[in-house]
C-alpha cells in the first residue's frame, strides 16, 4: 500500500497550515479576552469573519466539502481531512465553508433558503436528532409529527449541543408513522427558530433572544405547525437522508481530533523543553517522557486510521465499521492527550484565557458525549456479530 499523499493535497495542506498560523492563531488571545467567562462560546466579530472568508475564497478553498454541482470544491475525503486537521489546531471558530451534508439533499428552494445561507455564515443549522434520556437508538424516538390539513404538527423535545438564536433553524427528526419503524416512519423537517410552538430552554429558563451558553439546550416543540414544503427529502425516508455523506463526516471528525491533539503535543513538548522542576528540566522526568511519547504514539496511530478510512471512502468501499472505529478511537485519544498535557504542565494549563485550557475543555466535553460513543460501539458490534469481515 502506498502511503504517499498526492502532491496537490500536500500543497493544499500547506496552504491551510500557513493560513492557521498567520491568520487564525494571532486571534486566539483576543477572543479569549472578550470577557471573563472561560466557558463562553467563542465567536469571531462579524467584520473579522467576513475578511477571513474573503481570503479563503481568494485561495479557492471555500466550500471544500460541498459537491461541485452545488458550487463547492468537491474535495476528496482525504483532502478534507488534511485541511480539517490543520484548522483544528486552533480554538478560533472558523472553517472553510463546512455545511452539514443533510442539506445537500434539499430541493432547489430549500438550498436557496437554508443551504446557501449556512454556507455564507448568514444562518446556522442545528441537527435535532437526540432526545433527553433516549440515547442514540432511533427506535426509542418520542418526537411525533402528526399530519394535518396545513402540514404537520410537531410535538416533542430534542437536544442541541449549541445555542440556537433568531435566524437559526433546526433539522428535526420526528416519527410520522410509528408503525413503520425507523426505516420507513421517520421524517426530517426544516423548522425556523421563529416558528410558533418552537421554544428553546436552557437550565429551566426560556430563551428570550440572548446567546445561550455552549452547553446542551432543549428544543421544545408544542403543536409546532410545519408546512409540507419544509420536509427535507421524502416523508418517512429520514433514515436514508444524507446516508452517503455520514461516513465521511465521522472520518472528518477524527481528523479534527488529531489536529487538536497535535496542538497539545506541540505545546507540551515546547513547555517540557523550557521548564524546570526542583532544579531539573522536566524532560528528564520519566513520567513526562512517557506522557509525551504516549501522546505522539496515539496521534500517529489515529492519523493512520483516519487516512486509511478516508482512502477506502474515496474508493467507494464500505466503511461503516472503520468510520465508527475512527470516531470512537480519536475521541478517546483526544481526551487522553488532554489529560497527559495537564500532567506535563503540572496544572497551569487550566489557567483562564489560555488557548490550551480551551482545547482541553473541548476535549473533555467531546469525550463526555457518551450517547454518541455508544452509537459507534453499536455499529462496530453489529458488524462483528454479523460476521462481516474486512
Amino acid at each position: 500500500m502506498d502511503f504517499t499523499i498526492p502532491e496537490e493535497l500536500k500543497m493544499l495542506q500547506t496552504l491551510a497550515r500557513d493560513f492557521v498560523k498567520e491568520k487564525l492563531l494571532p486571534l486566539e488571545r483576543e477572543l479569549l479576552g472578550q470577557d471573563g467567562d472561560p466557558h463562553r462560546k467563542l465567536q469571531l466579530p462579524h467584520e473579522t469573519e467576513e475578511n477571513l472568508i474573503k481570503m479563503v475564497k481568494g485561495m479557492g478553498l471555500w466550500g471544500l466539502g460541498l459537491p461541485e454541482e452545488l458550487g463547492g470544491v468537491g474535495l476528496s475525503t482525504l483532502g478534507i481531512c488534511l485541511v480539517e486537521e490543520e484548522l483544528a489546531k486552533t480554538i478560533v471558530p472558523f472553517n472553510f465553508g463546512d455545511v452539514t451534508p443533510l442539506l445537500f439533499d434539499g430541493n432547489e428552494k430549500q438550498r436557496e433558503y437554508y443551504l446557501f445561507p449556512v454556507l455564507g455564515k448568514r444562518r446556522q443549522a442545528h441537527i435535532a436528532l437526540l432526545e433527553p434520556g433516549k440515547g442514540t437508538d432511533l427506535a426509542n424516538m418520542q418526537t411525533r409529527a402528526e399530519k394535518v390539513a396545513d402540514g404537520y404538527l410537531l410535538n416533542g423535545i430534542k437536544i442541541s449541543l449549541s445555542p440556537i438564536n433568531g435566524d437559526d433553524f433546526a433539522i428535526v427528526f420526528a416519527l410520522t408513522n410509528p408503525d413503520a419503524g425507523v426505516r420507513g416512519g421517520v421524517t426530517c423537517f426544516l423548522v425556523d427558530r421563529s416558528t410558533p410552538g418552537f421554544t428553546v430552554v436552557n437550565n429551566g429558563r426560556k430563551d428570550e433572544g440572548q446567546t445561550l451558553p455552549a452547553k446542551p439546550v432543549s428544543l421544545i416543540f408544542n403543536d409546532c405547525l410545519v408546512p409540507p414544503e419544509n420536509i427535507l427529502g421524502e416523508e418517512g425516508k429520514a433514515f436514508y437522508l444524507g446516508s452517503k455523506w455520514l461516513p465521511q463526516r465521522r472520518i472528518i471528525r477524527g481528523a479534527r481530533c488529531i489536529g487538536a491533539a497535535t496542538r497539545l503535543l506541540e505545546a507540551s513538548t515546547e513547555y517540557a523543553k523550557t521548564w524546570e522542576r526542583f532544579g531539573r528540566p522536566i524532560t528528564s522526568w520519566l513520567s513526562v517522557q512517557a506522557a509525551l511519547a504516549e501522546i505522539a504514539a496515539d496521534v500517529q496511530a489515529s492519523r493512520l486510521m483516519v487516512h486509511y478510512a478516508a482512502w477506502k471512502a474515496d474508493r467507494g468501499e464500505l466503511v461503516s465499521r472503520e468510520t465508527a472505529m475512527v470516531k470512537l478511537l480519536t475521541t478517546q485519544m483526544l481526551a487522553r492527550a488532554a489529560d497527559r498535557a495537564v500532567h506535563i504542565h503540572g496544572g497551569p494549563i487550566y489557567a483562564d484565557e489560555l488557548p490550551l485550557e480551551r482545547l482541553c475543555q473541548n476535549a473533555v466535553v467531546s469525550s463526555a458525549l457518551e450517547r454518541a460513543m455508544e452509537l459507534q460501539r453499536t455499529i462496530i458490534i453489529s458488524d462483528l456479530l454479523k460476521g462481516i469481515g474486512r
